[in-house]
């Protein structure tokens, strides 16, 4: 039967019948699984049968979330881990090399950042920093050792949107792959796969988890890249072809690492990708219309979000993302100070980090994610010190600008 991308996301068929016929896949909280013989062990651990081992290698009830995303997003391959900061420092194991340079923008997620210039660093991966929105600068900083161009479809907190196509056409045109991270818009949203993305990566603590129930990664490989042209993984591409990069990652790097999802946090997004959309269209369109208002209020200097027609971003957002551009807003006051006062005086919206909460969250970037950066690196990364960042959740909006307005007197 084919379904529906709105079915999808609450049907995908269970590899084995369950014997209670549950509706919802069990939770399989154990490290390790029984075999009936020696051989058959023996089998499974040299992966002649897919069969499970142990869960820091594969689990079913991971296993089964895998299923559900690939299903959803029509990928080859899902690798489920236990952060999105563990899907982006497993994506780059894979790929990257000593010798090897990252191709990205400055415009970054804290963590992200440092895990290129300080980490990859000083095992030898160079990280090139360019404007992405200029493709001339990027293809200077191109060559035959970089292993990969990498971006945030709309970065963390600079609201900042490049080109996808553009970018993938000028990596491919390097036999280059693109890796993304689309965390900020939903995969109900977005298709990584429709713009040329090779590698996806998505923090499922977010969107996914259905209310910050749990913290998760996913690498999603789209199955379409000729892995030969990557230093790293040539020699593996030649038994294995455009699948080099999953058969390294889930045979090699994450057993390794071990940082592979927990039983439990794969149920809970599981749960979570049932109500996703549904989810996601509320807060998204609670948060444009909350840039809207926030606009109107002389108290506030800027308002970024990328659905404002003012936007400079706007064309290229609508383009890629639609008429909604996210559940994420920044907006500028008169100074870090006047920035605390602000938030010590909410009531409703929670002083938290994280982004896409049921609960609208705030947070002040500079003095907080990008808070151990000096002055002179946030200042390069565009994390200024009157910015506000607002994750908008499902209250309703009339109360968010409530708490907003009594919190600016």
């Amino acid at each position: 039967m084919n379904k529906n991308n709105n079915t999808k996301f609450i049907h995908t068929q269970y590899p084995k019948k369950d014997p209670y016929n549950s509706l919802h896949f069990p939770v399989y909280e154990t490290a390790a699984f029984e075999f009936d013989t020696a051989e058959s062990m023996a089998d499974a651990f040299e992966g002649k049968v897919a069969e499970h081992t142990y869960s820091r290698i594969t689990n079913p009830t991971v296993n089964y979330l895998e299923k559900r995303v690939a299903e959803i997003t029509d990928a080859y391959s899902v690798t489920a881990l236990n952060s999105g900061m563990a899907a982006i420092s497993n994506t780059f194991l894979t790929l990257a090399y000593a010798g090897a340079n990252i191709v990205t923008s400055p415009h970054l997620f804290g963590n992200s950042y440092s895990l290129f210039a300080s980490t990859l660093k000083d095992f030898g991966v160079e990280v090139r920093f360019c404007d992405l929105t200029n493709l001339d600068e990027v293809a200077e900083m191109l060559d035959d050792n970089t292993c990969a161009l990498y971006l945030e479809i709309i970065t963390n907190p600079q609201m900042e949107v490049a080109n996808i196509k553009h970018l993938s056409a000028l990596a491919h045109s390097k036999q280059i792959p693109l890796v993304a991270d689309t965390t900020i818009i939903p995969f109900s949203a977005f298709k990584a796969k429709d713009f040329g993305i090779n590698i996806e990566i998505i923090s499922s603590t977010k969107y996914i988890s259905g209310g910050a129930t749990s913290i998760g990664g996913l690498i999603i490989d789209y199955n379409h890249f000729d892995w030969s042209k990557n230093k790293r993984l040539v020699e593996l591409s030649k038994q294995k072809d455009s699948s080099a990069f999953t058969v390294k990652l889930k045979k090699e790097i994450h057993r390794n690492i071990g940082a592979y999802m927990t039983p439990k946090a794969a149920q809970a997004q599981l749960l979570g990708l049932e109500t996703l959309q549904l989810r996601y269209n509320q807060s998204a369109n609670n948060c444009l219309q909350l840039a809207k208002e926030l606009q109107k209020l002389p108290q506030i200097e800027s308002v970024y979000y990328t659905g404002l027609k003012d936007n400079p971003f706007y064309k290229i957002s609508k383009a890629q993302f639609g008429d909604l551009a996210g559940s994420m807003l920044t907006f500028s006051l008169e100074s870090k100070e006047s920035c605390f006062k602000f938030l010590n005086k909410l009531a409703l919206i929670k002083r938290a980090t994280n982004l896409f909460d049921n609960k609208s969250l705030i947070i002040h970037p500079a003095s907080t994610i990008f808070g151990t950066f000096s002055a002179e690196v946030r200042e390069k990364m565009h994390v200024r010190d009157k910015l506000i960042r607002l994750s908008v959740g499902l209250e309703d909006v009339s109360d968010i600008l409530s708490d907003i307005k009594q919190a600016l007197l």
